[in-house]
């Protein structure tokens, strides 16, 4: 789909002088869009509010170049909209006071207004907040456009406002019927092999404005014969992987690797992996989080795979990149592959619960040391049983407040060496049971 990157302003401006393709193929009304569906289809919620003629406010969310200025632009066309399109970078209170009364202004002469904003996250709290009274009486229908999840980047009263509608990256399809009508704009096929063709598809990587950009460069080499996937390859470069390190792409990768090693899929795993090596992600966060995850999920059930994960973390550190990368990348297939158990953590999760309800609560006083006679008038170390003088060097004592019933947190799996300790966590438990513990 053709997003396609209109300059700030109210409306198109007539030129003679040279203009993009992408310009050139902007759609011209929403059924000449490219894909998303989801929201443009008969169902579509787009398409039941122009139905029924109540166009509401909405937040755009989804990659760079799916279509969300373009949507926004001929949204506006379809409704008698007046359209302003402004960016939350180059915008502050003085251009929204600006804004906000040529709106007034306008409604009082009959005519609305669709106000676009560009990268929305943006604006401040009170930027945000400003908007509100002016949706709220109609003055304004505020088309938002984030690449960020609009849960955590917006205000909850903007979204309560406003509908959230996910756009997506363009379908090989989708990018191919573009593709189809650049040629048509041009007079002319792509001189590009099959291969080649397919291999600048992916270049674009579902961004619908990175491949008009990449096929003018082609177009531009005015070539009789065509190019196989080599020359390509050695001519352009792919579109830049969208990742943000400090953003929502950010939080999406690391959960899918996590999960995927969770999930013993250790082909997923390292694809994520790379996913976010590619993208810049430092790997001593990876190091990190994978270190976690063999706390996590693993734990007791293979208690070798957190040395495993600080070893590859040490030998990162004395390699450097990439070739420390790949002491990780092991890890990361280690982690995949090692049987898992988080019974450590759901019996640690359950003492601090118990722990923050019974903080008042002191130890039995014969577990407590009595280094001075006072303590050993208030009875301290009263009763202790040695556990090493006990048969079996077990006492089977209480070691719990007095008056707290006896918590079970760790609940050992049947995987792994957490098979050995769920054997030994039974011997225990039957020696307590018979000595009273």
């Amino acid at each position: 789909m053709m997003d396609l990157f209109d300059t700030p302003g109210d409306a198109p401006t007539k030129t003679d002088g040279p203009r993009p393709l992408a310009d050139r193929l902007r759609p011209q009304i929403l059924a000449d869009v490219i894909g998303q569906r989801q929201i443009l289809g008969p169902e579509g919620p787009l398409s039941v509010m122009l139905a029924a003629k109540a166009l509401g406010s909405i937040i755009f969310w989804g990659p760079p170049g799916v279509g969300k200025t373009t949507i926004a632009r001929l949204l506006a066309q379809e409704t008698d909209l007046y359209f302003i399109q402004i960016s939350a970078i180059f915008s502050g209170m003085p251009e929204l006071r600006k804004v906000f009364e040529t709106a007034k202004n306008r409604r009082d002469n009959g005519q609305g207004t669709l106000l676009f904003v560009d990268e929305i996250h943006r604006f401040n709290k009170a930027q945000q907040d400003s908007f509100l009274p002016l949706m709220e009486n109609g003055t304004i229908v505020l088309v938002g456009a984030t690449t960020e999840n609009p849960s955590f980047e917006l205000n909850a009263a903007v979204l309560s406002r406003a509908q959230v509608m996910v756009l997506e990256r363009l379908a090989t399809e989708d990018l191919e019927l573009l593709a189809q009508r650049a040629e048509t704009e041009a007079g002319r096929e792509l001189p590009l092999e099959a291969d080649a063709r397919r291999s600048l598809l992916e270049m674009a990587d579902g961004d619908g404005r990175s491949l008009l950009n990449l096929i003018e460069q082609v177009m531009a080499w005015k070539r009789e014969q065509p190019i196989n996937q080599a020359t390509l390859s050695t001519r352009l470069m792919k579109r830049a992987a969208v990742y943000d390190k400090s953003g929502d792409s950010h939080y999406n990768m690391i959960s899918a690797l996590h999960k995927s090693v969770r999930g013993s899929d250790p082909d997923a795993a390292l694809y994520w992996f790379a996913r976010m090596l590619a993208g810049g992600e430092d790997p001593r966060y990876l190091a990190r989080r994978i270190t976690r995850m063999a706390v996590e999920d693993i734990g007791l059930a293979d208690p070798q795979a957190q040395e495993i994960c600080l070893q590859s973390w040490q030998t990162y550190e004395r390699l450097g990149s990439p070739e420390g990368e790949l002491a990780l990348a092991q890890a990361v297939t280690y982690l995949a592959l090692a049987p898992k158990s988080n019974a450590a953590y759901l019996a640690y999760k359950a003492a601090v619960l118990d722990a923050k309800n019974t903080a008042s609560h002191p130890p039995p006083k014969h577990i407590l040391n009595a280094p001075t006679d006072l303590m050993k008038d208030q009875g301290y170390g009263d009763g202790y049983a040695y556990d090493h003088d006990a048969e079996d060097g077990f006492s089977g004592q209480n070691y719990f407040p007095d008056g707290m019933d006896r918590p079970g947190y760790y609940v050992p799996v049947e995987r792994g060496f957490e098979r050995e300790l769920s054997k030994r966590l039974a011997y225990f438990e039957k020696l307590r049971a018979r000595r009273g513990g």
